[in-house]
């Protein structure tokens, strides 16, 4: 059981015990995973599972593999907080229409720069123009000119 302070030679209950306002004993199960300075763990997987699941939960696993448990009760929990109905796959459905909507933005600008290098390509290659026959044959001018062009995309 992790110790959160004595007074007068007892230890302080969990948060688990705490928030169901029993004795906490000396192998608690909720003890190592629910400490007394951290009773919005509990009580957020007690509001959602209950203590008698979680209970029924954790003894039922190996103790190594507890610890991870609880951290994913938690994250449950607190996802059920947030949005009844859905919970973490509501979390997960958003995220995955984020990243559809970045993958999309992100063919549009890279559609754009092919574009760009295409023209600036055109502009290079294209017979002589009126602008051509002043200038001498300095590629590099219009090379950068196009650069700062693709680069002013990503300056938004």
């Amino acid at each position: 059981m992790k110790e959160n302070g004595r007074k007068g030679g007892a230890m302080s209950p969990c948060a688990a015990c705490k928030l169901l306002r029993r004795r906490c004993a000396h192998d608690c199960v909720f003890a190592p995973y629910f400490p007394a300075d951290e009773p919005h763990k509990f009580a957020s997987v007690h509001k959602v599972f209950g203590a008698s699941n979680v209970n029924k939960m954790l003894q039922e696993l190996p103790e190594h593999q507890r610890t991870d448990a609880v951290s994913s009760m938690v994250y449950e929990a607190n996802a059920r907080v947030r949005d009844p109905v859905y919970g973490c796959v509501g979390a997960i459905s958003s995220l995955q229409q984020q990243i559809v909507s970045l993958q999309t933005q992100l063919a549009v600008a890279q559609a754009e720069v092919v574009h760009m290098r295409s023209m600036s390509h055109n502009i290079i290659n294209s017979p002589t123009t009126p602008s051509s026959r002043r200038r001498p044959s300095n590629n590099s001018t219009l090379h950068h000119q196009t650069m700062n062009i693709g680069e002013s995309l990503w300056s938004c």
